[in-house]
């Protein structure tokens, strides 16, 4: 009798918002390790086109602290895979964070309440910082 192989895990692909690129310096959390930890399994993180192009805007035209901010959320988007994804004049980034995650069943990492609604609005798992202190999932993987 042979032993039956274990069946592998696909990696998890998860969506980050710009602000989930933020949190590292709002809350001093490290998002990867936290997200390891949390989801206890291999994972991707994917940003969106859009959201990359988004923190580039910010990084060139906020004010002084927010573009060194958006700078550093620009350092840790490298470490995700850029997602290129169109977009149209008349759709938010949102949009499409809830369009994609919807079509690819990707959970979303964010932390901004209207578009965690939404998201919970058509069951797709989103993570968020908890307490300031920690990631939390809401919904099923």
């Amino acid at each position: 009798m042979t032993a039956q192989p274990k069946p592998t895990r696909k990696t998890l692909k998860i969506i980050l918002d710009a602000n989930a690129l933020f949190v590292p310096l709002q809350f001093n959390i490290d998002i990867f390790e936290e997200l390891k930890k949390l989801l206890n399994r291999n994972f991707e993180p994917i940003v969106l086109f859009p959201t990359h192009v988004e923190l580039e805007r910010i990084a060139g035209q906020a004010s002084p602290e927010t573009r060194k901010k958006a700078t550093y959320a620009l350092k840790l988007a490298e470490k995700c895979k850029l997602m290129k994804v169109p977009k149209r004049k008349e759709t938010s980034t949102d949009d499409l964070i809830v369009h994609v995650a919807s079509k690819y069943k990707y959970p979303v990492f964010t932390n901004d309440r209207q578009l965690r609604n939404r998201l919970r609005d058509i069951n797709v798992p989103v993570i968020y910082v908890r307490q300031k202190s920690r990631l939390e999932i809401d919904g099923r993987l």
